[in-house]
């Protein structure tokens, strides 16, 4: 999709489903406008009518219409109240559900590049200026655009002469306005900016903070914090000031027009050209509603184009590196995965895996091991689409791994992975991965993780706390292989799933891994336990980003290479 169908998407999120509490909360808006008239209308009778001037209503007939402006406005706002809260609720649940529905959408290799600050910001700081620039400030254009044509329909019924003299000074905050309302858009999106670099600051220094205690580096992390914070607060500083600046020239300009009326409007009563006292004052007041909409127009729209900028930049974002991939949908493994000749780099120059070549076969075991470095975590990685722009083929039963569809690639992989994220959630939740299934299903899945002591102790309820800090390491390791087992997906990737567990407990793990039958297993580990090894059907040896050896353990044994060179040198 491209960035302006996706923004065009995402701004329809707003509506959808919406017309009712939008159209409500319109006539709640335009009737607002009409009331302001009805005020400066109800206060030229009263003043005349105070004054004795010949024709004016009576005071009884004023009261009652008081009483029914009165009614009136309540009932506006009664509409305002059930309408507007309601529609910008919807409003915002729905364009942040859609636009984290697509950022799902995304594949991990486009993702892992990305800034999650943007995202973060976007979601927060951004919705609140779309909230109050861009939703709010249409039904206050409704508003002040009823008010503006209003106003100049009943001036032109009192008075056209005077009329004309408020319509020439009222182009003096339109000038004004029109100077300084348009540098709001390019302030707004610099704020955006800053408030993304904060954040992604805030971030690595709370998720840094036991590195930086260690190595005590307070000082040196308060700069970098004070720096971004200065930052963000100084482009807000400069948001600011123009936003005063404009409505200080509003103010200024808007006072000298209506103190221009004024004097003419007196000028033309005291000549006897039919205007009275209560006319004067109802035009000085009706000026406010000429001058506001013309004063504000430029930076309403200022705002709510650069709140439209907020929307634009968040679509580019959900738009770059969005999920590409083949269309070839398969379910399972059959054959086996084969590798030829695959080379990989992370900047484009450096390679990091050289010709590498194999064949593991369908439902067998593989232990992939080499010193650290050696790229077998790179190679893993490849294999879930995790990192692309390899060059060689890497085949999932004869299907090039590019060509085949992202959901069916994530279908068919799971993966254990050596650092762990846990959600603020119950153990269940974070092994089901918030999903329903049979019972029978997860009680086996928590067998073979290990993980029936800490559900007996603590319960299936109890909360894991951010990023599981209510667990061990360990704990948390089962709990990512009691996922990956109950996904029971044809291929199981296991990158040093082990290596925050006991000895004892790793073994027991990596064992149960190698009694699963009907799944291929590709286990990384830097554990050469001879009676593991033994069981796999195969041992990949990495060196320097090359496949080095393979075979079983017997093969390699007799071979007398480089496995056996680490094997010696680990016991």
């Amino acid at each position: 999709m491209e960035s302006r169908a996706l923004e065009r998407e995402l701004v329809s999120r707003f509506y959808r489903g919406n017309g009712l509490n939008l159209g409500i909360a319109a006539v709640a808006a335009l009737a607002g406008g009409t009331l302001n008239i009805a005020v400066s209308w109800l206060m030229q009778q009263l003043i005349d009518t105070a004054s004795g001037v010949s024709g004016a209503y009576p005071l009884e007939e004023l009261a009652f219409l008081t009483g029914v402006f009165i009614l009136v406005c309540f009932a506006s706002f009664m509409l305002k109240y059930a309408s507007e809260p309601r529609f910008i609720e919807k409003a915002l649940r729905q364009y942040k559900d859609f636009a984290f529905k697509k950022l799902t959408e995304k594949n991990i290799s486009s993702f892992k590049d990305e800034s999650t600050a943007a995202y973060l910001s976007a979601m927060t700081n951004d919705v609140g200026s779309i909230e109050a620039d861009y939703l709010g400030r249409q039904l206050e254009l409704i508003t002040k655009t009823t008010a503006f044509f209003g106003s100049l329909a009943l001036m032109l019924c009192y008075s056209p002469t005077l009329t004309l003299v408020a319509a020439a000074v009222t182009a003096l905050p339109l000038a004004a306005s029109l100077l300084t309302g348009s540098r709001l858009t390019a302030a707004e999106r610099r704020v955006s900016d800053r408030s993304a670099d904060f954040t992604a600051a805030l971030s690595d220094c709370l998720g840094g903070f036991t590195v930086v205690k260690t190595f005590k580096a307070e000082k040196e992390i308060f700069a970098l914090f004070a720096e971004n914070n200065r930052s963000l607060e100084h482009e807000k500083f400069g948001r600011r000031r123009l936003r005063v600046l404009v409505g200080m020239f509003g103010a200024v300009t808007g006072i000298t027009a209506q103190l221009t009326v004024f004097l003419v409007g007196a000028y033309l009563a005291l000549s006897g050209k039919g205007i009275t006292a209560g006319t004067v004052i109802m035009f000085v007041n009706l000026m406010n509603m000429l001058i506001d909409p013309v004063a504000e127009l430029p930076a309403i729209l200022g705002s709510r184009k650069a709140a439209k900028g907020l929307i634009a930049k968040l679509a580019a974002a959900l738009r770059e590196g969005e999920s590409v991939g083949g269309e070839v949908h398969h379910e399972r493994l059959e054959e086996g995965i084969c590798l030829e000749d695959v080379r990989f780099s992370y900047d484009g120059e450096n390679e990091v895996l050289h010709g590498v070549t194999a064949r593991l076969r369908a439902g067998g075991s593989y232990a992939v091991v080499g010193a650290s470095g050696s790229g077998k975590s790179t190679l893993l990685k490849l294999l879930t689409a995790e990192n692309s722009g390899y060059s060689g083929h890497i085949r999932l039963d004869g299907t090039e791994l590019s060509e085949l569809a992202p959901e069916s690639l994530y279908e068919m992989m799971s993966v254990i992975q050596q650092n762990v994220f846990v959600f603020n959630a119950s153990i269940t939740d974070n092994i089901t991965m918030f999903r329903s299934f049979p019972e029978d299903e997860l009680r086996s899945a928590l067998r073979c993780a290990h993980l029936d002591e800490l559900i007996a102790k603590r319960g299936g309820d109890c909360l894991c706390g951010e990023n599981g800090k209510e667990l061990s390491g360990g704990e948390k390791q089962r709990i990512s292989i009691a996922r990956s087992l109950l996904k029971r997906s044809s291929v199981l990737l296991a990158d040093e799933a082990t290596a925050a567990l006991d000895a004892q407990t790793a073994h027991r793990v990596t064992s149960d891994i190698l009694d699963l039958d009907g799944i291929t297993r590709i286990v990384v580990t830097h554990s050469l336990e001879e009676s593991l090894l033994r069981r796999f059907d195969g041992i990949v040896v990495m060196r320097d980003g090359r496949i080095e050896e393979l075979g079983s353990f017997t093969e390699l044994m007799e071979k007398r290479g480089y496995f056996r060179a680490l094997y010696t040198v680990s016991e």
